[in-house]
């Protein structure tokens, strides 16, 4: 359970609805962003709370950014290139962006 006087003083960045792009990028160390959904097109279902960042908190480090955790649904035919379901996954704020909804953006 993450400490309450640790978590974020702002607001939810997204809400419900929210399209958001996940970031591009294949770090050198621990990563809870799966490489199949880097790059990928999604929409925040909910916040579902705060908690430190997993790729600082797994190297062994404690000063870990606590930040909000979203659930994000993505089309299984946006990531795999098929399938008629859905895929929701529960990323931290960092990883996410405002989906600026420019198709041939592929970065």
């Amino acid at each position: 359970m993450t400490d309450p006087a640790a978590a974020p003083t702002t607001a939810d960045r997204f809400a419900p609805g929210a399209r958001v792009r996940t970031f591009r990028h294949d770090p050198p160390h621990h990563t809870r962003l799966p490489r199949y959904a880097r790059g990928k097109r999604g929409t925040v279902v909910e916040p579902e709370g705060p908690a430190a960042l997993a790729d600082v908190n797994a190297r062994g480090r404690g000063d870990a950014p606590v930040e909000q955790i979203y659930a994000v649904r993505f089309a299984a035919r946006d990531l795999w290139g098929e399938g008629d379901h859905h895929v929701v996954l529960d990323l931290w704020e960092s990883y996410l962006e405002e989906d600026k909804g420019d198709a041939t953006d592929e970065r």
